[in-house]
C-alpha cells in the first residue's frame, strides 16, 4: 500500500511539481487521505489532488469476496482559477469523495457524478462533481501486473441545475453543453450553463 502511493506522489510532482501545501483527513474506519494543493503561477489556476484513494482497488460492494490486488484504482484532480474564491476550503469535501469507496462501497469511474451535499467551499455554487476521463493532465500510473493502473481522473464541479440535467441527459450530453457554451470550468464562481 505505501509502495503504492509513493509512486502516485512521485506522478504528481512530476506532473503538477511541488505541493505548496497539504492536509491529511481520517474518517472512521477508513486509511487516511491526504489532498495536496499545487500552485500553478503561469496559468494562476490551483490543483488539488487526492493521495491515498489509490492505497486499495475500488470493489464492487455486491461481490461476495473483494480482492485485495486487482480492480479500479484511482485519485482525484480539481483545478480551478486562484485568488477568485476561498477554494482550499475544498480540502475536506475532496477527501470525503475520496474516502466513498471505503466508505460505501462507490466505484469512482469517469461520467460518474459524486455529491458531498453542501459547497464544495464556500460560497460556491456547486455541491458536486462530474468525473471525467484520465490521461490529459496526470498521465495514468502502470502498476506491477496483476494490480490496475492507477487513474488521476479531474472532477468538474456542476451546479444543481447541471447535475439533475446530467441524470437525465447523461455526462456526454452535459460536457457538449459546457462545450459549445464556452464554459470555463475552472472558474470557481461560474453560473450554471444555459440548459434547455
Amino acid at each position: 500500500m505505501g509502495e503504492v502511493l509513493e509512486l502516485v506522489e512521485a506522478r504528481l510532482h512530476t506532473a503538477l511539481g511541488e505541493p505548496d501545501a497539504r492536509a491529511a483527513v481520517t474518517f472512521l474506519g477508513t486509511d487516511r487521505i491526504e489532498v495536496l494543493r499545487f500552485t500553478d503561477r503561469a496559468q494562476n489556476v490551483v490543483r488539488y489532488a487526492t493521495l491515498g484513494m489509490s492505497a486499495a482497488p475500488m470493489a464492487d460492494p455486491t461481490a461476495a469476496l473483494v480482492d485485495p490486488v486487482e480492480g479500479p484504482r484511482a485519485e482525484l484532480v480539481l483545478t480551478v482559477r486562484a485568488g477568485l474564491a476561498e477554494t482550499d476550503k475544498v480540502l475536506r469535501p475532496l477527501a470525503v469523495l475520496a474516502a466513498s469507496p471505503q466508505v460505501e462501497g462507490v466505484i469512482v469511474a469517469p461520467g460518474a457524478s459524486l455529491d458531498v451535499g453542501e459547497p464544495l467551499w464556500p460560497g460556491a455554487p456547486f455541491t458536486s462533481v462530474l468525473v471525467a476521463e484520465s490521461g490529459g493532465l496526470v498521465e495514468d500510473l502502470e502498476l506491477d501486473p496483476p494490480m490496475d493502473p492507477v487513474r488521476f481522473l479531474p472532477l468538474l464541479p456542476m451546479t444543481q441545475n447541471e447535475a439533475a440535467w446530467k441524470r437525465v441527459h447523461g455526462a456526454a450530453e452535459l460536457q457538449e453543453k459546457w462545450l459549445n457554451s464556452g464554459t470555463d470550468l475552472r472558474d470557481p464562481l461560474r453560473r450554471s450553463v444555459p440548459l434547455d
